[in-house]
């Protein structure tokens, strides 16, 4: 499961987009995601990833940037109820 809204968070309010991007980084064959976020604010947690990089805080490796898309098991049978909102024409950035 995935957090129903943008893991960017300003002055205190979170953002109330719905997550378009599951955010990793790309180490050789390791992957480690570390949050989604909207497409207003892909720049940003970019940035601020590559910052905590410089400074040790957070893993060293490639920002990777994949979308989110809505998949069906044999629990979630991809009724309207077990949707958050994903807007699967939106342009890719």
């Amino acid at each position: 499961m995935l957090p129903d809204k943008c893991s960017v968070s300003k002055e205190g309010k979170q953002c109330p987009s719905p997550p378009e991007f599951i955010v990793s980084i790309v180490d050789g064959k390791d992957e480690y995601m570390v949050g989604v976020t909207c497409g207003r604010h892909k720049q940003v947690v970019s940035g601020k990833i590559e910052f905590m990089q410089k400074e040790g805080k957070i893993h060293e490796g490639t920002v990777s940037f994949s979308p989110v898309k809505a998949v069906g098991t044999d629990c979630i049978h991809g009724g309207e109820d077990d949707f958050i909102q994903i807007d699967m024409n939106r342009s890719k950035n």
